[in-house]
């Protein structure tokens, strides 16, 4: 059953690991929350998952369990601050990192059964562009890569924009800079990388807004506490909640009727195609 609000579907990535991509889904989630949103976000890195760990929830079962049939998707869901909504996924377990045809019926069939009243359903991706995280990102309206200032991190978010565009034909990618040292910083990192992206791909992607370097985050994270709860006045903080606004702001096409409804279709369209 689903509901007949416009739920905005948001695929969080990054081309690399240690970039802080789940830091900015968590905090980016609670923001919205706290902003009077109905915010979901599911860890859909299935190998290595630890928003639990960031939003400071117990989860006594995760997504291993819907995809076993031990549990359905309302069982395992938690409730974090401000009210976000979280679908935990499993840490420690191989073979998840790698979606098989059954598991991605699976996925389909879990979510179709979601009869939440979401505005936000965030994804948190796995680091790189393995077969899971791309279905995935073509399931998505929105498509959002965090990246830092440096050139492993810079490559390899091209890299995945990269595939993105000429493997998936895919658009609606924003750039969030994380651990910049201004504003600034950040507008030029997003203003280098679009024009690669124009002059070798024919494409273009947005900037949303920067993550200013912040040692709260470190003290946050080692809190088990979002930034945005633990520190509200930090510098980083106000990023969050700028870019909170700014996707807010983003425009959908998806008819009222879609929400989760789109999400399901579009994985089971991408398996359809590529399995």
């Amino acid at each position: 059953m689903f509901n007949q609000q416009p739920t905005q579907i948001i695929g969080i990535a990054s081309g690399k690991g240690g970039v802080g991509k789940t830091t900015v889904s968590v905090n980016l989630a609670v923001m919205l929350a706290s902003l009077g949103k109905k915010v979901m976000l599911f860890d859909a890195d299935l190998g290595l998952a630890n928003a639990q760990l960031a939003l400071g929830c117990r989860t006594p079962f995760n997504f291993s369990h819907v995809l076993s049939g031990e549990k359905t998707l309302n069982d395992i869901i938690v409730e974090g601050p401000m009210g976000v909504k979280l679908v935990p996924g499993a840490s420690g377990i191989q073979h998840m990192a790698s979606l098989n045809q059954v598991q991605t019926a699976g996925i389909i069939q879990a979510f179709s059964d979601i009869d939440e009243d979401l505005d936000y359903f965030i994804v948190d991706l796995a680091a790189g562009l393995s077969d899971t995280v791309m279905t995935f990102l073509c399931a998505c309206q929105h498509r959002f890569i965090v990246l830092k200032n440096e050139p492993s991190s810079i490559a390899d978010a091209y890299g995945t924009i990269k595939v993105m565009i000429q493997e998936h034909q895919l658009d609606r990618i924003g750039l969030i800079p994380n651990g910049v040292y201004s504003q600034d910083e950040g507008e030029r990192l997003f203003g280098s990388i679009n024009s690669v992206i124009q002059n070798f791909l024919g494409s273009r992607v947005e900037y949303l807004h920067s993550i200013t370097q912040d040692e709260m985050v470190l003290r946050s994270i080692k809190s088990s506490q979002p930034l945005v709860t633990f520190a509200p006045s930090s510098i980083a903080s106000r990023d969050f909640r700028a870019l909170a606004k700014v996707v807010m702001d983003l425009e959908s096409d998806i008819p009222m009727d879609g929400g989760l409804q789109f999400f399901v279709e579009r994985i089971a369209t991408h398996q359809t195609k590529n399995g």
